[in-house]
C-alpha cells in the first residue's frame, strides 16, 4: 500500500489506541460496584499458557515493567509494552520503549506503529515481532527484546508466583455492559544483556506483567493513576484509581499477592492513595501528581513512593495521540509493623489532552478535554 493510502489508516489506528491508553480499563459513566466475582463469572476462565497469547477481541495489550541491575550495582528501569486493537477491518499494533537511566539521570523512549500483517506469529502463545522489537513466550516464561539509539536489551523473564487474576477470576465487570479480562505475573525473575551503546552488559533483575483484553469500552474524558510494587519480603501490590474529568474516582482496584502467591482482592475504601507534590514537564507543560503515601490499613501496610526520576514522561502523540507518565519508583514501607523497601513503576494517564498526530502533516491536532 502506498504511504498516501496508509496514513489514513495509521491515524485511525492511533486515535483508537490512544482511546485504550488513555484510560486502560473501561470506566463507567457512575461507579461501579465493589464485588468480587467469583470463578463462575468469567464466561471463559482463563488459562495457561494459552490466554498468555492474543484473543478475539477488540483491545489488547501486553505490559512488561521491570527494575535491571548491572554486575556494578547500576540500576536501570524499564517498560515495554505493546497495545493491539481493531476496529472493524482495521487493525494494529503500537509499541513503546522506555529506560530509566539511575547512573546516568536520564529517561529515555521510543515508540512504532504496524499494521497487523506480519506482527503475530504462532511460535508461541505470545510471538509479537514490531520490526525487530519482540514478545515471545507464554506460561510465565517470557523472551523479551527492543532497542532504541543509546539503549538495548534482550531478557528472559520467568515467573516465580502463579499469575494474579484480578477480581478474583481475572474477569472485571464495569457494571455498564462491558466488562475485561485482566491478570498479572506479578513476580519475574530477569536476567539477559542490557547494551547502553558500549555492548552488551549481563544485567538481573525483577520484572512485572500486565495482561488485559476485551470489548470493552473506554473514554477521553479522564485518565487513571496504576501502581505496581515488589517490596522486598516478596509481597506484590497492584493498584489502579480511575477518575473522571473533575478528577474524582470512578473505580479502584487492587490485589496484594504475598509471597507464596496468596491473592487478596481490594476495593473502595480498602486504600488510600495521596500525592505529596507535583511536577511539571519542561517538555508538554503537564503537571503530574509525584510522590505518594499510599495506606491498605486491613493489611497494615503504608507505602511511600517516591519516582527514581521525577522527569519519566513519554510524549507518544505520534503513535497513539496520548501523554503520559509512566516510570520507575522506589518504595519505602512498613509492613506489619516491620520496614520494608521495595520498587515498583507508576503510571499516570488523562492529565495531558489527546492530541491525535496528523500523520500526513506530521504535527498533533489538538482535541479539547470535555
Amino acid at each position: 500500500m502506498k504511504s498516501g493510502q496508509l496514513a489514513p489508516r495509521l491515524v485511525a489506528l492511533g486515535r483508537l489506541l490512544a482511546c485504550l491508553t488513555l484510560v486502560a480499563l473501561a470506566a463507567p459513566a457512575t461507579a461501579a460496584s465493589q464485588g468480587t466475582p467469583s470463578a463462575s463469572d468469567a464466561p471463559v476462565p482463563i488459562e495457561f499458557p494459552r490466554d498468555d497469547g492474543p484473543h478475539d477481541s477488540t483491545i489488547e495489550w501486553w505490559y512488561f515493567t521491570g527494575h535491571l541491575f548491572t554486575q556494578d550495582g547500576g540500576r536501570y528501569g524499564f517498560e515495554y509494552v505493546t497495545f493491539r486493537a481493531r476496529d472493524s477491518d482495521l487493525e494494529g499494533y503500537v509499541s513503546h520503549f522506555a529506560v530509566t537511566d539511575n547512573p546516568d539521570g536520564r529517561f529515555n523512549f521510543d515508540q512504532r506503529i504496524q499494521g497487523a500483517a506480519g506482527v503475530a506469529g504462532d511460535a508461541a502463545p505470545l510471538d509479537i515481532d514490531l520490526s525487530g522489537w519482540t514478545m515471545r513466550g507464554g506460561g510465565g516464561e517470557f523472551d523479551l527484546a527492543a532497542s532504541m539509539p543509546g539503549y538495548a536489551v534482550r531478557l528472559e523473564a520467568a515467573t516465580t508466583k502463579a499469575a494474579a487474576l484480578h477480581d478474583g477470576d481475572g474477569y472485571i465487570d464495569y457494571g455498564n455492559g462491558t466488562a475485561s479480562y485482566y491478570y498479572s505475573w506479578t513476580r519475574l525473575n530477569v536476567s539477559g544483556t542490557l547494551d547502553l551503546g558500549q555492548g552488551p552488559l549481563p544485567v538481573t533483575g525483577e520484572a512485572w506483567m500486565d495482561h488485559q483484553w476485551g470489548d470493552f469500552e473506554t473514554f477521553e474524558d479522564g485518565g487513571w493513576d496504576w501502581f505496581a510494587v515488589q517490596l522486598e519480603d516478596g509481597t506484590d501490590v497492584m493498584l489502579y484509581l480511575i477518575r473522571d474529568v473533575e478528577g474524582e474516582a470512578l473505580r479502584v482496584d487492587g490485589s496484594i499477592v504475598s509471597p507464596t502467591g496468596q491473592l487478596s482482592v481490594l476495593g473502595a475504601g480498602d486504600f488510600l492513595v495521596n500525592a505529596e507534590g507535583e511536577w511539571t514537564s519542561p517538555g508538554t507543560g503537564t503537571t503530574y501528581p509525584s510522590r505518594w503515601t499510599i495506606d491498605v490499613p486491613d493489611h497494615d501496610l503504608t507505602m511511600h513512593v517516591t519516582p527514581s526520576l521525577s522527569d519519566q514522561e513519554l510524549d507518544t502523540r505520534a503513535t497513539t495521540g496520548v501523554i503520559y507518565w509512566e516510570g520507575e519508583a522506589v518504595v519505602e514501607a512498613t509492613f506489619r509493623g516491620q520496614p520494608v523497601g521495595g520498587y515498583g513503576y507508576v503510571e499516570l494517564t488523562g492529565y495531558a489532552p489527546y492530541e491525535p498526530l496528523d500523520l500526513d502533516n506530521g504535527v498533533p491536532v489538538a482535541t479539547p478535554v470535555r
